[in-house]
């Protein structure tokens, strides 16, 4: 009989697990949604549920609803749940083996994407990082994460012979560098541009890309 169960057991448990996976990206989509039109403290785990269609009690067996928050901005800006590097998220999928002559090109076209996914949830991540603890502290591991990414992006731009001396002295600085392109790339640059002064995602990703060639470019 041992032959014959085991198998059968480790698909039953393949599949609940499947299944699992399946629900929590629905409760994280809909909470996404519901974040991103209702904001933060409007939105119920009871309303997610409707959205989902599952139970409020799926909804909290999930994740608490800061949680929902947070993942619901990690797997629409970058596609990935939980991991530490951008690069290792399907937005970064072989970001590195990318040709010099279309790099930057091809790092703005998918930020410009990620941000356009997402600016709204990070407005609304912002806005509950102010009155949850969980929120606010997620909140400080994000920005250290974006950190060293666009520490990794600047290194990898000097490394390519992209970057020439920065904008303060003779020397590539790869952390001011990393500050600045933070703030050029981050999602509010996109609010701010796109949804609120009605540029196109075109002129915006123009504009990014005439912007990151001034930082790259040596001093005068």
């Amino acid at each position: 009989m041992t032959p014959v169960e085991e198998p059968t057991r480790a698909y039953r448990s393949v599949h609940r697990e499947r299944q699992a996976a399946q629900t929590r990206r629905r409760v994280v989509t809909a909470a996404a949604r519901l974040f991103a039109s209702s904001g933060y403290q409007a939105t119920t785990m009871a309303a997610i549920a409707r959205e989902a269609e599952v139970s409020t009690e799926t909804v909290k067996a999930a994740a608490s609803k800061a949680e929902l928050l947070l993942a619901a901005f990690e797997v629409n800006f970058s596609g990935s749940e939980g991991v530490d590097a951008l690069a290792d998220t399907e937005l970064g999928q072989g970001i590195y083996d990318i040709a010099d002559d279309v790099f930057v090109e091809a790092v703005i076209q998918r930020i410009t994407t990620a941000n356009s996914r997402s600016h709204a949830l990070w407005t609304v991540l912002l806005g509950a990082a102010l009155s949850d603890a969980v929120v606010a502290d997620a909140l400080k591991v994000i920005l250290q994460r974006r950190a060293a990414d666009y520490r990794a992006f600047a290194s990898e731009l000097t490394r390519r012979g992209l970057f020439g001396r920065d904008i303060v002295g003779d020397e590539v600085d790869v952390e001011a560098m990393a500050d600045v392109l933070s703030f050029l790339l981050s999602p509010e640059s996109y609010q701010q541009l796109v949804e609120q002064s009605g540029w196109s995602v075109d002129r915006y990703r123009a504009w990014l890309q005439r912007e990151v060639a001034h930082v790259g470019a040596p001093s005068r």
